[in-house]
């Protein structure tokens, strides 16, 4: 009974639906001899279709199955590749990139569009003209190959 709430086309049902078909075909032949009646001839023929298209359907269900099970198992395995990949380099997956390099901080009063960069500081850090900045904000888009930029 559990075979019928379980999604797709298991034995059980699948063995159910064609011994009800095969009786539905003996009943139908035995009425055509009974009465020589051609409805039954077609309704033979109809529920013969009917039978074959049910059980090439579970068929494809089952392969379509099968190939999402392979699918999902190779995300499963790339994941875990992926996963292993960032502990061999020494780093958590929420690790940041940009550790280690400097910031840039907006020079106070001046509006010229110029960023100070260095360690966070006012003092000691080179100064970026916002040409300078736009130059830089390129060459990532286009290394990235990302963004609006990177179409053209």
């Amino acid at each position: 009974m559990n075979s019928i709430l379980t999604p797709g086309p298991t034995p059980p049902l699948l063995l159910a639906t064609n011994i009800t078909f095969a009786a539905l075909q003996l009943l139908l032949f035995v009425l055509l001899i009974a009465t020589y009646s051609y409805h039954f001839a077609i309704l033979s023929v109809l529920c013969g279709g009917l039978w074959w298209s049910i059980n090439w359907f579970a068929t494809e269900l089952r392969a379509a199955q099968v190939k999402e099970e392979e699918a999902e198992a190779l995300r499963k395995r790339e994941r875990r590749e992926k996963g292993k990949g960032w502990k061999e380099k020494g780093e958590v997956e929420d690790s940041a990139d940009d550790e280690g390099e400097s910031t840039e901080v907006e020079e106070e009063g001046q509006g010229t569009g110029e960023v100070m960069a260095g360690s966070g500081g006012r003092h000691g850090g080179v100064v970026v003209t916002g040409l300078e900045q736009g130059e830089a904000r390129q060459r990532r888009v286009e290394e990235d190959g990302s963004g609006d930029e990177g179409d053209r």
